[in-house]
């Protein structure tokens, strides 16, 4: 995974995105994608491994890392804890790259790298994303979807299916719900000095919503009063509570002792 240019270090390769990406690090931890070369690379691994359904392993170990760390005897409470986080990650570069630069990354999963931290959100590197252009009308929703939705976070579906019992439906919403804590944060960070941006975060974001697995997923929008039509199971951990887009209007199955905010990435910091 190295390269023959020099290395960026300490906190310049922390943040440097370059080029057309170079706004995302601003944004927030959940936006930063590291490019370039490192040389802090070690334990990085390609997202392809996470999704490999023949050798399951290492989405295994995380789940099981997760489970350990939720303090819950549930793994697919800490699947879909976990895969909410991962579709954090992939949803708010690719979204941010796309309202900010108007480009899609290349994140192809076998030239896309992660790691997992001690703490915070799961930690992406691309060493050469060779970022695509993108119009924001429906081919720009179409390219999105493709690069996130069917390019990872499909096969992770199928991977965490293949580790332990959870609704495909429920990590529909995962994905959903990962999208508009995505765009909410952006909407967040744009408004009110660049209301163009903030109306293309609202075009890409419902667009996407109303695409493929993603439609009905949720009800009133990206931007408005969203709500699941499904559950994360969050309030299954212990200590765990309801998230701002809970399905469950007024309570959960058994009681619950707190309730987080919005669906803003966060959540699915466990990993």
């Amino acid at each position: 995974m190295a390269s023959g240019r020099q290395p960026l270090t300490g906190a310049r390769s922390r943040s440097h995105v370059g080029g057309p990406l170079r706004r995302l690090a601003d944004v927030g931890p959940y936006f930063e994608l590291r490019t370039g070369p490192i040389t802090d690379g070690a334990g990085f691994r390609p997202l392809a491994e996470l999704y490999d359904r023949a050798a399951p392993a290492a989405w295994a170990d995380r789940v099981e890392h997760v489970r350990a760390r939720l303090r819950t005897e549930e793994p697919r409470v800490a699947a879909s804890i976990l895969y909410l986080g991962v579709a954090s990650r992939l949803w708010s570069v690719a979204l941010g790259a796309a309202v900010l630069g108007r480009v899609v990354p290349d994140l192809d999963p076998a030239r896309t790298y992660w790691r997992f931290p001690d703490a915070g959100p799961v930690e992406l590197w691309a060493p050469d994303p060779a970022p695509v252009p993108v119009s924001d009308d429906r081919s720009g929703i179409e390219q999105l979807h493709d690069a996130v939705l069917l390019g990872h976070l499909v096969p992770l579906a199928g991977a965490t299916r293949a580790v332990v019992p959870v609704a495909e439906r429920l990590l529909w919403g995962n994905a959903a719900s990962a999208l508009v804590g995505a765009a909410r944060v952006l909407h967040r960070h744009l408004a009110p000095a660049e209301p163009e941006l903030v109306a293309t975060t609202r075009v890409f974001a419902d667009g996407l919503l109303a695409a493929g697995r993603l439609r009905g997923t949720g009800l009133h929008g990206a931007l408005g009063a969203f709500r699941r039509t499904t559950c994360c199971l969050y309030y299954r951990i212990p200590g765990g509570g309801t998230c701002g887009d809970c399905v469950f209007h007024d309570k959960p199955p058994r009681p619950a002792r707190t309730r987080i905010g919005s669906s803003a990435p966060g959540r699915g910091s466990a990993g």
